[in-house]
C-alpha cells in the first residue's frame, strides 16, 4: 500500500497573491517554478531553481506541506513524509 501523507490537517493557507520567490525577489535572482507552504504562506522556488528556497524553508521551519501555484497545478508535496499528497483545488 503507497504511503500516505500524515500532515494534512496541518493547512492553514491554501492559496496566496504572491507571484514571486521571496528570497529571490530580495536577492534578485530568479527562479523556474513557485511552491506555497501551506502552513504559513511563504513562496519559494522549486527544486528545479538553483536556489531552492521553497526546500529550504521547510527545512528552517518543518513546516510539512507545500502547494505548486503554477497555473493549472494543484497538486501537494509531503516534505516529512515523501510524498505526493494530493491535489488541493484553490
Amino acid at each position: 500500500m503507497p504511503q500516505q501523507c500524515t500532515h494534512l490537517d496541518e493547512i492553514k493557507v491554501t492559496e496566496t497573491s504572491k507571484r514571486g520567490c521571496e528570497e529571490c525577489l530580495k536577492s534578485g535572482d530568479h527562479w523556474v517554478h513557485l511552491r506555497l507552504c501551506l502552513e504559513c504562506g511563504h513562496v519559494g522556488c522549486c527544486d528545479s531553481s538553483k536556489n531552492k528556497h521553497a526546500t529550504k524553508h521547510f527545512h528552517r521551519t518543518k513546516h510539512p506541506l507545500i502547494r505548486s501555484i503554477e497555473p493549472g497545478e494543484s497538486w501537494m508535496w509531503c516534505y516529512v513524509d515523501e510524498v505526493e499528497a494530493g491535489e488541493l483545488a484553490g
